[in-house]
């Protein structure tokens, strides 16, 4: 009877596991957030909100040329979002054989002599990027109003093709994103796929790889379907604190990847971290915590708090500082912008409130026309601050 060790490594399942997972959250949570915001979005051209009479509504004229713009404008970023990731897996693919054909070649992996430094690298760049995207997708909800005035002004929102308009970094951040992260997470696997190979046998690879792939796949299919049904304002919050755990994970993971190089530069290129836990597994000058066991790099299911929380058994002041202060950071700019648009709309409200009345024959009529419109900016103020005060005020003009 065939061992099943033969064909399933338990180590090279868990790495895998590990490296997929944090790409299908970070794509699914990307995918399902573009559903809800343009699906939310043309809802609201179906359906005005304008109800006044005296409020010309043009709906009717731009309906059917908005939609076809919001299905064109979801269209585009979910593309970007599925090339980002299939050109990271591309390019992995291509530096993975590079590496191992220099390792059969010349016998000397040199990816492995700074592989912590370009993993550090990846991981503090992809934990920017995520973050700068939780800043607008907290703004998704205010946003919403000035698409809905702008759509139905048949106002074409051409900038996102227009060249001249924004930097391409900026049209594509959807792209870059995927990119980095398949990227980063495919490299990672390919060098420890590559480390275990040594020791297991190759016939434990396939299996082991499609089990895990699949499994990862699956997460990221139900983290999508949830993003897609639950209500937009609840997945906004659930998924951009998701994403900043991540990120959060990701920023001290790097500080700790450059660390981790540097001692392994002082043993003479031995990566202590992988052999196991305990003394001479890390520089005990630079720890503040070691535990001998649930080793994110090696132990099974500790790998997945590895992947999502950033989680180590081996932490140094480096990584828990920047941790702490990538929070407070955080934390700080929320409440920074938080303050300066709720500073922003009472002032607007104000502006609107002293608004002097048109004089004349027409007098009356605007008279009743700004109360109604004031009444109703007073309670969607008062009542939810999604929609844009200033949005509303064009309106009267």
């Amino acid at each position: 009877m065939l061992e099943f060790e033969q064909y399933f490594s338990a180590q090279v399942f868990f790495i895998i596991l590990r490296e997929t997972l944090e790409s299908v959250i970070i794509i699914s949570v990307l995918l399902a957030f573009i559903d809800q915001s343009f699906q939310t979005t043309a809802d609201a051209i179906k359906t005005p909100t304008n109800t006044n009479p005296l409020i010309p509504n043009k709906q009717s004229e731009t309906g059917p040329l908005s939609a076809n713009t919001s299905s064109s404008l979801a269209s585009k970023f979910k593309t970007e979002i599925i090339l980002g990731a299939i050109a990271g897996l591309s390019v992995c693919f291509m530096i993975g054989a590079l590496i191992i054909y220099l390792f059969y070649r010349v016998s000397v992996d040199y990816w492995s002599l700074t592989e912590h430094y370009w993993e550090g690298i990846f991981s503090i760049i992809a934990a920017i990027i995520i973050s700068v995207m939780g800043f607008g997708m907290l703004r998704v909800e205010r946003w919403k109003g000035k698409w809905e005035h702008k759509l139905r002004s048949s106002v074409n929102p051409q900038w996102l093709f227009d060249e001249n308009q924004i930097s391409w970094a900026k049209r594509h951040t959807m792209f870059i994103l995927p990119f980095i992260t398949t990227l980063r997470e495919g490299l990672e696997a390919v060098v420890f796929v590559g480390g275990v190979g040594m020791s297991d046998p190759l016939t434990t690879l396939p299996l082991s790889f499609l089990l895990a792939l699949l499994l990862g796949l699956s997460i990221g299919v139900v983290i999508y379907k949830f993003g897609t049904t639950v209500h937009l304002k609840y997945f906004l919050v659930s998924s951009t604190c998701l994403l900043y755990l991540v990120a959060a994970g990701l920023f001290s993971k790097g500080i700790w990847q450059f660390e981790l190089q540097r001692y392994i530069n002082l043993c003479n290129g031995q990566d202590m971290s992988e052999v196991g836990s305990g003394p001479g597994s890390y520089d005990i000058t630079n720890s503040v915590w070691h535990v001998n066991c649930c080793n994110g790099e090696i132990d099974g299911g500790w790998m997945m708090f590895t992947a999502i929380f950033g989680w180590t058994n081996s932490a140094t002041y480096g990584s828990v500082s920047g941790y702490i202060v990538y929070w407070l950071v955080i934390v700080g700019v929320v409440y920074r912008k938080y303050s300066l648009e709720r500073t922003a709309t009472e002032g607007r409200y104000q502006t609107v409130s002293d608004q002097p009345q048109a004089e004349g024959s027409s007098s009356g009529v605007r008279a009743s026309l700004g109360g109604s419109a004031l009444v109703s900016i007073q309670e969607e103020v008062q009542s939810d601050a999604r929609i844009s005060v200033d949005s509303r005020t064009l309106l009267l003009e």
